[in-house]
Order: C-alpha cells, then sequence, then structure tokens
C-alpha cells in the first residue's frame, strides 16, 4: 500500500465496551461520519468473511467500497476493501492504564490516476481530518456506554 493514516486516542472504558462501538450497526451509526453508510451484504457480521458496503454519500455522487472483514479478535477489526482505494481500514484496542488506546490504521492505495489526483488535491487533508472526528465521536459513545452499564462491560 503506497498510504497511510493513522490516528490513535485514549478511551475511558474497557476493551468489551470498546469492541461493541466498532462492531455493532447501532453504536457505528452514532460515530461513523453522517455522510458514510455502511451496510451489511447479506446478514451482519463482523467474523471474518462478513461483507458490507460503505458508500459516501455526496453531491451528484455515491462512491462505495465493498469491504470484507478479514481479521477479528476482541477490539479488532481489520476491513479489506476494493473500489476507488484498494487496502485496509484496521481498527484496534489496546489495553491502556485508564482503558484503551483506540488506533485506526486507514492503509491503501488508488489505482484510478485520475481518482488519486483528485484525492491528492481535494480528500486527502479531509480524511485525515474525518478519521481524527470519528475517533472522537468513537471515544464519546465508549465512555457514555461505559457510564451506563459500568459492571456488564458496556452491554
Amino acid at each position: 500500500m503506497d498510504r497511510r493514516f493513522e490516528q490513535q486516542i485514549e478511551i475511558a472504558a474497557d476493551l468489551a465496551t470498546v469492541d461493541r462501538c466498532i462492531t455493532e450497526p447501532v453504536l457505528m451509526r452514532q460515530w461513523l461520519n453522517p455522510l458514510l453508510g455502511c451496510e451489511s451484504v447479506g446478514e451482519w457480521s463482523t467474523k471474518p468473511g462478513g461483507r458490507f458496503r460503505f458508500t459516501l454519500h455526496l453531491p451528484l455522487l455515491s462512491p462505495a467500497l465493498d469491504c470484507e472483514v478479514i481479521e477479528r479478535a476482541l477490539g479488532l477489526v481489520v476491513w479489506r476493501f476494493t473500489g476507488f482505494f484498494e487496502g485496509t481500514d484496521h481498527w484496534e484496542g489496546q489495553p491502556h492504564p485508564f482503558g484503551v488506546r483506540l488506533v485506526n490504521r486507514f492503509c491503501f492505495t488508488i489505482p484510478n490516476p485520475l481518482v488519486r489526483t483528485g484525492f491528492d488535491l481535494f480528500a486527502s487533508n479531509l480524511t485525515r481530518s474525518d478519521m481524527q472526528a470519528q475517533l472522537h465521536r468513537l471515544k464519546v459513545v465508549a465512555e457514555q456506554q461505559q457510564s451506563r452499564y459500568p459492571d456488564s462491560n458496556g452491554s
């Protein structure tokens, strides 16, 4: 992959709660960019082999990425995607003295030179900013879940 964007944040919640936030559709909708739709292809499953379509809803167009979960463990989801980008979106919660450090690593290539140029000119910095904003929203959701259900690992 020729590009790698990585962001991280510390979350005052346990790993099970953070895991639910990165895998359960109701919780994901609370922190994903509102312009980004995530739909399962078939039954919702974040087990390896689970398939999804992420669609960016923009005026005049809606580019989509077809994704498959390729790695999964408690606090870890790795999505492989194809479409106008090809690569992986890696989410990993690491235990930390005050909760969890969540790392989001987006590694990709853009095969189409026209799309690559457009991304470099208009969307690269926005993508980095959006990744950080999503992590902050996810932190809020996870910490709210943890405070609501402190003795039940967020469930």
